[in-house]
């Protein structure tokens, strides 16, 4: 069940915004710098009253918003609440984007589907604190624990091919590398096709689910669902994901660093990869930072499994693997761990 929900566009402020989410958006715009009441009054055009109400409800919500009366209101630059005016204030992007913020879902992949089935445009970004059901392949559950990780699905309407479908995981996984990477993280890698690493360990799960026509043969939709460990989890992650996961900031974040900007970094690159999902140099950036060419790898699909050597990535995003007896495979599906057993993925 969510506990919030907040949409709104491009820039400003529209007239369904509470004074709560307005007075957010504007102490979010100027994070880190005390703000006169007097000017937020004139701003907003409201009573110094409903200012002081609106950031009481928002110090009960988890905000860390300082106050004093020689010098006014500020938000704590450290402050790392998730929020959809902490994103559009981080966002460098030139076109109206839909963010859909929840406190709590189920899944942020089945909330995007819905949008994008109701006409949700390109862009559209649900965004969540927390998820109940959040989803990996194949079915699997997705860790996805509240305060320390980054939930998020992105709509996206490409005219492209079905047989390019590949191409928009590549794109996400490059985009994940290139976000985190410029807030100041360590070297990201990808494992194919969806997975990124540091250090040895997972660091985000990407899960793209698609709608093509029939009679086209062309992707109609497509959701990008991102998760990302951005901190550790209070208490450390489960047993059974300690030796195989991990966080992109272990140990401290970076001054100025939160989820909401992590979450504005990704949509910018994101939507920027977008725009070339079919020229060569996508590709070229994806094998550049691939953790599994010339490795030995185990391959599962269809329910069979087989060792192989990973001889490359094709330009629509399958992986092709050599056997033992010197065959060439290509995998559009399925998975891979790298041998041996002992430090794989």
């Amino acid at each position: 069940m969510c506990l919030i929900v907040y949409n709104y566009l491009h820039s400003g402020y529209t007239a369904d915004m509470t004074t709560r989410h307005r007075v957010l958006a504007l102490l979010e715009q100027h994070k880190g710098e005390f703000i006169s009441g007097e000017r937020i009054a004139e701003d907003l055009h409201m009573s110094r009253a409903a200012i002081w109400r609106a950031v009481r409800e928002l110090r009960e919500r988890g905000y860390d918003i300082e106050a004093s009366t020689r010098v006014g209101y500020r938000l704590a630059l450290a402050s790392d609440k998730l929020s959809a005016e902490g994103i559009r204030s981080a966002l460098d992007w030139p076109e109206p984007v839909a963010i859909h913020y929840f406190d709590s879902v189920d899944s942020t992949n089945k909330i995007a589907k819905q949008m994008a089935l109701e006409g949700a445009p390109h862009g559209t970004v649900v965004v969540a604190g927390a998820q109940q059901g959040g989803r990996g392949r194949l079915g699997r559950s997705f860790f996805s624990p509240e305060g320390s990780g980054l939930y998020m699905s992105v709509v996206m309407r490409l005219d492209l091919p079905s047989s390019l479908a590949l191409r928009i995981t590549c794109a996400a996984a490059v985009s994940v590398c290139v976000a985190v990477e410029s807030l100041g993280s360590d070297p990201a890698s990808i494992k194919w096709v969806n997975d990124i690493y540091m250090r040895g360990k997972k660091v985000c799960g990407i899960l793209t689910e698609g709608a093509s026509g029939f009679e086209s043969g062309r992707i109609e939709s497509v959701i990008v669902g991102i998760g990302v460990n951005f901190s550790p989890p209070q208490g450390g992650f489960p047993s059974e994901l300690s030796s195989i996961a991990t966080a992109i900031f272990p140990d401290e974040v970076p001054s100025g660093v939160s989820r909401n900007r992590l979450c504005a970094t990704i949509m910018r690159e994101l939507l920027t990869s977008a725009s070339r999902i079919d020229s060569p140099e996508l590709m070229g950036l994806y094998r550049s930072r691939s953790a599994v060419i010339g490795k030995p790898v185990r391959v599962f699909q269809g329910g069979q499994s087989y060792d192989a050597t990973v001889g490359g990535i094709a330009d629509d995003g399958a992986l092709l693997v050599r056997t033992a007896d010197n065959a060439m495979h290509t995998l559009s599906s399925g998975e891979i761990s790298i041998r041996p057993a002992t430090g794989s993925f």
